[in-house]
């Protein structure tokens, strides 16, 4: 039996401790938004926060993750309002959209971090794969939420 906290409520699971918690996240928990790409923990569709730090779960074994804070795309905002998902929508970063859980995870870890992220800190942290090739709209909406954030956090 492993335990962590999962999107603000404490969860148990009762699988095999190798198991990858993007396994226990999809198929015992239902959270679907999570998504599988490569397997590899290499193109960052699984990007999950762990602890506040954005994780690659595909290969993460869920025995690794007890008593840890894990923040799936389902628990980064009640509404779809979080900073990162608003610029998102704004910038039309979208296309397919099958990238997008995992990008939309990894700019929200970047930006609590440094909230005025360069367009070169931007490519160091966010080495999500797109295959639709939407980076220039993910870059602006980046910074587009940084700049929101920034204000949410002066007043």
């Amino acid at each position: 039996m492993v335990s962590f906290e999962l999107n603000g409520r404490a969860v148990s699971v009762d699988v095999d401790g190798e198991t990858p918690l993007l396994w226990v996240l999809r198929d015992e928990l239902g959270l679907t938004g999570t998504k599988f790409g490569c397997g590899a923990a290499q193109c960052g569709a699984c990007t999950v926060h762990v602890n506040g730090q954005a994780t690659r779960c595909c290969v993460l074994p869920i025995d690794s993750i007890a008593d840890a804070k894990i923040t799936t795309i389902e628990g980064i905002s009640t509404h779809t309002d979080h900073a990162v998902q608003t610029a998102w929508i704004e910038a039309q970063v979208p296309q397919c959209g099958y990238c997008q859980s995992g990008m939309i995870m990894a700019a929200a870890a970047l930006l609590a971090e440094n909230p005025s992220p360069s367009d070169e800190d931007i490519d160091t942290a966010i080495t999500n794969i797109c295959r639709c090739g939407t980076y220039p709209r993910v870059r602006a909406a980046i910074h587009a939420a940084g700049k929101t954030m920034k204000v949410g956090a002066t007043k």
